[in-house]
């Protein structure tokens, strides 16, 4: 069960983060010291979703974290931006789209 999460995790994060917030805790648990934390979940949900994955999954269970949470939660945030840079580099390639 823990690999099938680890692969909707990785190709859908949006979907597994929407998994771990209907029947876990650790969503709830990790954005509970935050200033409306449904707000934050849902915008980094929508924005950044493995950064908010790793930072669910790091946070969630311990509470705070150390150097190498943070550093799962940094690679979170470099997987999500190389996403829209490929993103921004192929959409050149779409005929009919100049920008």
């Amino acid at each position: 069960m823990v690999c099938l999460f680890a692969l909707l995790g990785a190709f859908a994060p949006r979907l597994a983060l929407l998994f771990l917030w209907l029947f876990t805790p650790l969503v709830n648990a990790s954005f509970s010291g935050w200033t409306f934390p449904w707000l934050w979940s849902i915008l980094g949900i929508i924005f950044l979703p493995f950064t908010t994955l790793m930072y669910v999954l790091v946070v969630g269970p311990l509470g705070s974290t150390n150097f190498w949470g943070w550093v799962v939660v940094f690679l979170g945030l470099l997987i999500d931006l190389r996403a829209y840079a490929d993103a921004a580099a192929n959409r050149k390639q779409i005929p009919g789209l100049a920008a």
